[in-house]
């Protein structure tokens, strides 16, 4: 396959950034689209010109650093994926492909297409745990969870923080990350002694971190790369709400 890719380059946080163009010729349809972006940087080397800047790691769904906007849909065109999953056999020989970073106040671009989304991290610190004693592995059986319960909350736990949602989303809104985070905790007993704190501190970070509002617009669900239900911001805002009601904050 050759495909002509519109790339988006910038040095540095403050440094004004440019779509470049670059020829990837003779590319599998087996690859990943992060092997592709390999194959381009190893040829630019060769030519002793400055690599693609890209987040990556696990390659396998998991890590959630893969964040690339691909034709101006976050991970690419393929639901249920991530970009390190996304394979070349989506494109067509001749393609042309736009590949952008996530785009949202609240992730800074670093260099090229890596951005910074320590802020996602900050939302976890500020209530994303719970103070249940540790120790042995309990048995499985010795807490009894409802099957629904179990369900919803292993979900939620789905999300691997990419930001697709961020990015998705016409508000730049880390709603859909930061409900996931709260339903997932919320929903297990270990989880209630900090339900409503824990929905009023993260909640309360994520608008100190310059994200967007929330006005349901639906991207976030469409992008997101393990497919999490906005069903979560519905719990979310409710334990928010309660939390604001009963003036929780222990």
């Amino acid at each position: 396959m050759n495909l002509t890719l519109h790339v988006w380059r910038q040095v540095g946080p403050k440094a004004p950034g440019k779509m470049v163009v670059y020829q990837a010729n003779d590319i599998s349809p087996d690859m990943s689209f992060l092997e592709m972006l390999d194959v381009v940087n190893e040829r630019l080397t060769e030519r002793g010109e400055v690599p693609i800047a890209f987040d990556h790691d696990c390659r396998e769904g998991i890590c959630g650093m893969c964040s690339l906007m691909i034709n101006g849909v976050a991970h690419g065109p393929m639901k249920g994926t991530a970009t390190c999953q996304l394979h070349m056999r989506s494109s067509k020989d001749g393609d042309t492909i736009y590949i952008e970073p996530w785009r949202a106040r609240a992730f800074p671009v670093i260099k090229d297409l890596t951005v910074d989304r320590s802020a996602l991290d900050r939302i976890i610190q500020a209530g994303g745990f719970i103070t249940a004693p540790t120790g042995g592995a309990q048995d499985a059986n010795t807490i009894l969870v409802p099957k629904e319960s179990v369900e919803s909350a292993m979900d939620a736990a789905a999300c691997i923080g990419c930001g697709a949602c961020v990015a998705a989303c016409p508000n730049a809104s880390a709603s859909l990350f930061t409900a996931a985070k709260i339903t997932h905790l919320g929903l297990l007993p270990q989880g209630q002694p900090e339900r409503y704190r824990r929905a009023l501190e993260m909640v309360d970070q994520m608008d100190l971190e310059n994200f967007g509002s929330c006005t349901l617009h639906g991207e976030c669900q469409e992008a997101c790369p393990k497919e999490i239900s906005m069903d979560t911001i519905t719990r979310m805002n409710r334990d928010f709400i309660r939390g604001r009601l009963i003036g929780t904050r222990a």
